[in-house]
């Protein structure tokens, strides 16, 4: 991830194009799984990981961004389904 300062759009970037917001192969690939975790987690399987790992992830590293996704994924859910509005200040970076 990015260094505090680095780059402060960052992350409104990732938010509006998260493949082209990918500085590397590793993160690209990331994206693409958490994408496809997101809108067709049915289709991710042994060589989605194996994929993944190419680019160097562990086990544990897969884990864990599996966990976040999916915890990102729920707790949206739950905020859009019970119509929790955004902050006020969240579309003012």
């Amino acid at each position: 991830m990015i260094a505090e300062g680095e780059d402060p759009g960052w992350a409104r970037k990732l938010a509006q194009n998260p493949a082209g917001a990918a500085r590397t192969l590793r993160e690209l690939a990331l994206v693409r799984f958490a994408l496809r975790l997101t809108l067709a987690s049915a289709t991710c399987s042994r060589e989605t990981l194996d994929a993944l790992r190419a680019h160097g992830l562990s086990d544990a590293e897969l884990h864990d961004a599996t966990q976040v996704i999916a915890y990102f994924n729920y707790i949206n859910r739950i905020a859009d389904g019970l119509g929790v509005a955004d902050e006020p200040d969240w579309g003012s970076e």
